[in-house]
């Protein structure tokens, strides 16, 4: 069973979990299996990044260079992975991060990501751009579940504005304004499968289906992806070119520094930032009360110059010093980068890409069996480095070369960007 349920277990259960843990024991074993099973446009629409993929590699590899020197002579058995965010307990230190178009991937992923992170008590967070609402999404997981946004500027925010509330009444844990998206920037690997922007099921997307029965599948049961919690916004029925052109208008740009204090004064609960990279951009937002940043590089699918999130993450926890919760992500597959994140001043590290490789190669079991995988293998990475539970990863000793320093955070101009000195 489910090492995070308190039924009795079910040996059948077990057998899988066995098998599957077995077959794919890693995060990448799972990305190679979806590259097999899916059509090529649902393959490169999760997997690939911007330009070449330098920064995809650039996070992984930035990640790899962060050693971490285990204490030896006491007994860690078994280490707890259990962490409090926001004041409330999860599970471990991981959770989903918020993915865009998920149904592209996998038709239904919304669905099985809830049903999982609940089960296994990590946060889940639904992406505004999901094929479920966010009042669906908070019934499948009431005890996990954070919200997403995008910038909906038009009309003085009144659908991002609405869409807070709505969240806030459903019951979600948190609210994420996702702000490293200014603009759209060019995906090759995406383009050259056929995917356009903005989206249209040309044949050629259609023929590529086809060659996937296991996936085509999954979109006969679940449907084709719409975008639920922004339906009542549109007119009746939209169709996939109508809701494309739809979010192109009314959506954009980054959240401004005045916007994200507004959203702080109509969101009562955790408000988190997400696409932090610089300790300037940090201290503004801990000046407006907000509760927490993810630090990423949009999983390098933005722009490929950006610093690694690992790279740029001491500085950003030395500037915070604790009163913010820090959010890792881009790049996670397995519970060693979990325990780097956190050893150099992250609260917990989420993951989205391997998320999305679980479906792809597994269905709908494929969240629960990464889950399983990041926490175990987190939970033997704590005993190898001598460590208790979590929290004792701060005072592992580490070395890493990549970090960015203040001197060379100094080499910009903050007074260009109306920041404060």
């Amino acid at each position: 069973m489910d090492a995070t349920r308190g039924n009795a277990p079910d040996p059948q259960r077990a057998q899988r979990e066995m098998a599957l843990m077995r077959a794919y024991p890693t995060a990448m074993d799972l990305r190679a299996r979806a590259r097999r099973r899916m059509p090529r446009f649902a393959f490169e629409y999760m997997d690939g990044g911007a330009g070449d993929d330098t920064g995809i590699r650039r996070n992984w590899n930035a990640l790899d260079a962060v050693e971490l020197a285990p204490r030896y002579g006491r007994v860690v058995s078994p280490p707890a992975c259990g962490v409090t965010l926001f004041g409330k307990s999860y599970a471990a230190p991981t959770g989903v991060s918020p993915i865009g178009g998920p149904g592209t991937a996998y038709p239904g992923a919304e669905t099985y990501l809830a049903r999982a992170a609940q089960a296994h008590r990590i946060p889940y967070t639904l992406g505004v751009l999901s094929g479920v609402d966010v009042e669906t999404a908070a019934a499948m997981a009431p005890d996990v579940l954070w919200f997403q946004l995008y910038r909906f500027h038009r009309d003085n925010h009144r659908i991002g504005l609405d869409l807070a509330r709505r969240a806030a009444a459903a019951g979600a844990q948190a609210l994420v304004l996702t702000i490293d998206t200014p603009i759209r920037t060019v995906r090759p690997r995406e383009t050259k499968s056929g995917i356009v922007n903005p989206f249209k099921l040309t044949m050629k997307l259609r023929l590529d289906a086809l060659t996937s029965p296991w996936w085509l599948a999954a979109m006969l049961r679940n449907g084709i992806p719409r975008f639920a919690s922004l339906t009542p916004y549109m007119k009746p029925s939209p169709t996939i070119a109508e809701a494309a052109e739809f979010i192109r208008r009314e959506s954009g740009g980054a959240f401004t520094w005045d916007e994200i204090a507004r959203y702080r004064e109509v969101w009562r609960g955790p408000l988190i930032l997400k696409g932090v990279l610089h300790p300037s951009d940090a201290r503004k937002a801990l000046a407006l009360g907000v509760d927490g940043l993810f630090v990423t590089n949009h999983g390098g699918r933005q722009i490929e110059a950006l610093p690694a999130p690992i790279d740029a993450l001491p500085a950003i926890a030395r500037e915070v010093a604790g009163k913010a919760a820090l959010i890792f992500d881009s790049g996670v597959r397995n519970g060693v980068d979990v325990a780097r994140a956190i050893a150099l001043g992250a609260d917990a590290a989420f993951a989205g890409k391997a998320f999305l490789w679980s479906l792809g190669a597994l269905g709908p079991e494929g969240p629960g069996h990464l889950m399983r995988v990041l926490t175990e293998d987190l939970r033997a990475t704590l005993g190898q480095l001598g460590c208790f539970n979590v929290g004792d990863l701060r005072g592992v000793a580490r070395r890493h070369p990549g970090a960015w320093s203040a001197g060379e955070y100094a080499t910009g101009i903050d007074k260009d960007f109306g920041l404060p000195d």
